[in-house]
């Protein structure tokens, strides 16, 4: 307990207020997307960073409300309202749990390096354009010293990359934050600021129960769009804790993840908040500002309830332009800068796979169906790869009447061109030997293969033998085949 912690607590504290202030102009625009008031995403983001610091499966990690959640929640709220939403997200919490001990985390390896990074790049993508709106003169021309956000900017940026040279005593995203906030307030600066986005809350959440009838109809409803965001917010959740690991070079349970995520909404759900998960962004924030341990995950959530509730009239006259810098470096650090300069080094299909990913992503705003295209295409092109992988060695006795066929690989379902064009069904020979000893037959789709070889050959007049089979390929050989039954065949 103490290495999870305490092992860090001067720097885990410092980048829990970086987070912490950071996370407040991110809930409140995941609260407008979903078509919420602002309260909603901030208590969400309070309350799951709490509970995930203490039952979270990855110490150093932040979750909080998040775009690609608050995305799949906007028919929902369309259409139904705010009080459905917070059904969905209790139901959302449930079936995380169980998928935590269902131990489905172990799915997660079947997700290929190349669609997790084009997910990955993809988010880096999508956090900076969102900041593009807050840098559009005519979306900010209402201000009078509007052209001022340029240079807020430009100065936010300076300092957070250029401190860290001289010294790494403080956050540097924290350091700009301090600064820019109080100049703006001493020079009485009119532009954009995190007040002008929306009321934020001056009480702490209530319990309360969702004002819903709790019958079969709400069931089907809510349903549908929990099972959506339990499975998107648990794939966001698990690529954030893999990439803290490979940041911080430590391992993560993910399914104690899972769990965490799960009894998190649940409680956040009971307490007018909305579904969240796993935020790279901010965790990529965390760890550049010093952040190990579940300390800092703590923080982050007290620091946003402190920064909501007592400094308040401070943190309203944050100006923006501060925070879209803090953003634009989240999406530097978050972008894999490698999966691009590495490109003539890395297979052609791994680079297809992450770029489909990325673009599917980025155009849909849809991170589950990117994913989801980008485990298809690889498992396309692994099919494709290992179905190549299949040879056929082949030897003619002396006489010139029996043939060998010794096959080596995997054999499967796309497998058929490949090996057929290995037989010679032309030859003129009494006995034909298919020996398997270095081969497997996975599916029914390979027993039909070799069924229609042994059967062409048959029909020829040539006797067919088939050796080889280990245990699991002649069972289901025998199960399936119709060629094991040479009264159908002769």
């Amino acid at each position: 307990m103490k290495t999870q912690w305490f092992s860090n607590t001067r720097a885990d504290i410092l980048a829990g207020a970086v987070v912490g202030l950071a996370l407040i102009p991110e809930a409140i625009s995941f609260s407008i997307i979903a078509g919420v008031d602002p309260k909603v995403g901030l208590y969400a983001s309070f309350i799951i960073a709490i509970i995930t610091a203490f039952m979270g499966g990855r110490s150093g990690s932040i979750s909080a409300a998040t775009g690609a959640m608050a995305l799949l929640m906007v028919d929902l709220v369309k259409n139904h309202g705010l009080q459905y939403l917070l059904v969905a997200t209790i139901l959302t919490g449930i079936l995380q749990v169980a998928f935590g001990f269902l131990k489905l985390a172990r799915q997660m390896r079947y997700v290929p390096r190349a669609v997790m990074l084009g997910y990955i790049n993809a988010l880096a993508v999508l956090i900076f354009l969102a900041q593009l709106p807050h840098l559009d003169p005519k979306k900010i021309a209402e201000y009078s010293q509007y052209g001022l956000v340029y240079v807020i900017t430009l100065l936010s940026l300076a300092i957070i990359y250029i401190l860290p040279r001289f010294t790494k005593v403080i956050p540097s995203p924290l350091v700009a934050l301090f600064v820019m906030t109080n100049a703006t307030i001493f020079f009485k600066l009119d532009v954009p600021m995190v007040g002008d986005m929306g009321q934020l809350p001056a009480t702490l959440p209530i319990f309360l129960l969702p004002q819903v009838p709790f019958n079969l109809e709400t069931l089907q409803i809510v349903l549908p769009y929990s099972l959506t965001l339990a499975v998107v917010g648990l794939l966001a959740s698990f690529l954030t804790a893999s990439l803290v690991d490979e940041l911080t070079d430590t391992s993560s349970d993910k399914n104690q993840e899972a769990k965490g995520q799960g009894m998190a909404n649940i409680v956040t759900g009971f307490f007018g908040g909305m579904a969240g998960c796993g935020m790279i962004g901010q965790s990529v924030i965390n760890v550049e500002s010093g952040g190990r341990g579940r300390l800092s995950t703590f923080c982050a959530g007290i620091f946003l309830l402190i920064a909501i509730l007592a400094l308040q009239d401070w943190v309203k006259q944050m100006p923006m332009a501060t925070l879209v810098a803090i953003m634009i470096m989240v999406s530097i650090g978050t972008f894999r800068w490698a999966s691009l300069l590495k490109m003539k080094r890395i297979p052609r299909n791994e680079n297809m796979v992450m770029l489909t990913t990325m673009t599917i992503i980025i155009l849909t705003r849809n991170f589950a169906f990117g994913v989801a295209v980008g485990v298809i295409l690889s498992t396309i092109f692994f099919t494709r790869k290992i179905a190549k992988l299949v040879t056929v060695e082949k030897i003619l006795q002396e006489d010139g009447t029996h043939r060998i066929y010794n096959v080596h690989g995997q054999i499967f379902f796309v497998s058929k061109e490949d090996l057929l064009e290995e037989f010679d069904f032309r030859e003129k020979v009494a006995r034909i030997t298919i020996n398997l000893t270095h081969a497997h037959i996975w599916d029914q789709g390979a027993v039909a293969i070799i069924d229609q070889i042994i059967l062409k050959f048959r029909r020829q007049g040539i006797n067919v033998e088939l050796i080889g089979l280990n245990e699991a390929s002649q069972t289901l050989f025998e199960r399936l085949a119709i060629s094991s039954n040479r009264s159908l065949t002769e």
